[in-house]
């Protein structure tokens, strides 16, 4: 069977959005719609990597052992492998009564809601084994719901828009990343049955309140629910008709991968390198983030405050000003500039390192790290979702997020022993150092656009 002819979704060079154009997609319903689904794409995340290692060192877990434990969240690296079934695998009932994109995305939020019930009901001071069943449970349905969500996204809207969607969904993330980092250390502040103190000085473990906060968490899921029930199917793309069962798994599981070298070629390679990498600085170090504040002696109202206060300001901010910029300037000028925000904003954690409990300092680098964050991660969702062919946007958008995760999430489960052996300071330095090899692949990618004419506006 011969392939789909290939329909990337990046469109030809063309000139610069009108300001007033561009603000105004903000406000259609295909972008509020993406607001809200990156929401519920977002707060599984946290809740299974960074809250969750505040929790276990609350807990007395060691950093090593943390560090170890955020393997879980590989099943995001992994993704690719059952993104074919998720492109193209119908769900009965639920794909005759929602379509392809919600039944999955419906499927994979249940999943992710259970597994949080499960998290909540287990104490990681009597086994960590059931909570980390319940943990790879969310990892997988939270890969599985951004597989669905992704493509759904793609499918949503014409290319010119694709920057403001991913723009939108992005501050969506943010703002469930910070709900499932600063509001579940707020509730389970809330939730403590005393101001309990350990010898310490650090508030005591108390797990009847982190109960009751990822209980909350699991509830906070119903916005993505009722999103996708209320949302309209993307329009059905008629796919060729396989002949059998070889020609099928061919079309779904070879011809998606296929395409992609086939439109790229060589340059294929510096692209994948450059997922790969991007993210690095910030994957590596935000396992270690939160052990970092409760070391560091911040409790977690402290914490939950500046991060729902001072982080929600400047994740909005920096996911308005990323989208703008990235139609206004051109995507691949400003993935050079978030790459060289996110390396700088972890400089600030290794001079937060030397301060102490100082919160001032705490407010200023959590501001700066969020702006960095949420321009460079509209500039990326935008960059991925211009590689991707149409016919095959799930699986293929799937290889470039697992392939952004792969790596880093791989390196970060050395991170508490880094932390351990070498401390804090040497640690951040770094995780900022691993963000320069970036720097050189955007420009090289910028270049290859250049000379290809890829759509770009350089």
């Amino acid at each position: 069977m011969s392939a789909p002819p290939a329909e990337p979704t990046q469109a030809p060079a063309s000139a610069a959005l009108p300001w007033r154009d561009a603000l105004k997609v903000y406000l259609e319903p295909a972008t509020l719609r993406m607001l809200a689904l990156g929401f519920s794409a977002g707060l599984p995340l946290l809740l299974v990597l960074g809250t969750l290692s505040f929790r276990l060192r609350e807990a007395g877990i060691d950093r090593t052992t943390i560090g170890y434990l955020s393997w879980v969240g590989l099943a995001y690296g992994f993704k690719w492998v059952w993104a074919p079934l998720v492109d193209r695998l119908p769900l009965p009932p639920l794909t005759t009564l929602l379509g392809r994109r919600r039944g999955w995305l419906l499927l994979a939020q249940g999943m992710v809601i259970v597994g949080l019930v499960g998290m909540a009901m287990n104490d990681p001071r009597l086994g960590l084994q059931p909570l980390i069943w319940c943990a790879l449970l969310v990892a997988f349905g939270s890969a599985t719901q951004d597989i669905a969500l992704d493509a759904f996204r793609i499918e949503s809207a014409e290319t010119r828009k694709q920057a403001a969607l991913a723009a939108a969904y992005q501050t969506g993330y943010r703002l469930a990343m910070i709900w499932a980092g600063a509001g579940v250390l707020w509730v389970a502040a809330w939730a403590e049955v005393a101001p309990a103190v350990a010898v310490t000085g650090a508030a005591a473990y108390q797990n009847g309140a982190w109960k009751t906060a990822y209980l909350v968490m699991a509830a906070s899921m119903a916005v993505g629910v009722l999103t996708v029930l209320l949302s309209p199917e993307p329009v059905r793309r008629v796919l060729p008709k396989a002949k059998n069962a070889g020609e099928w798994l061919r079309s779904v599981l070879i011809e998606p991968f296929a395409d992609f070298i086939r439109r790229y070629k060589w340059q294929a390679a510096l692209i994948l390198a450059l997922i790969a990498i991007y993210r690095i600085s910030d994957v590596v170090m935000g396992i270690m983030a939160n052990p970092f504040y409760v070391d560091m002696g911040f409790t977690k109202d402290q914490v939950a405050t500046v991060s729902k206060i001072y982080g929600v300001i400047m994740t909005l901010v920096g996911a308005f000003v990323g989208g703008v910029l990235s139609m206004r300037l051109g995507v691949m000028r400003v993935l050079m500039l978030g790459a060289v925000l996110s390396a700088a904003s972890n400089l600030l954690f290794a001079w937060l390192a030397t301060r102490g409990h100082d919160l001032t300092a705490l407010i200023a680098v959590v501001s700066a790290d969020n702006l960095a964050g949420g321009i460079a991660s509209a500039a990326f969702i935008a960059y991925l979702s211009s590689l991707t062919n149409i016919s095959y946007s799930a699986t293929q958008y799937a290889l470039f997020s697992s392939l952004m995760l792969l790596l880093p999430k791989f390196i970060a489960g050395y991170s508490g022993a880094f932390v351990d052996a070498y401390g804090y300071s040497t640690f951040f330095t770094a995780t900022a150092l691993l963000g320069v090899p970036v720097l050189l692949l955007v420009a090289l990618a910028s270049r290859m656009a250049a000379r290809t004419g890829d759509g770009e506006r350089q």
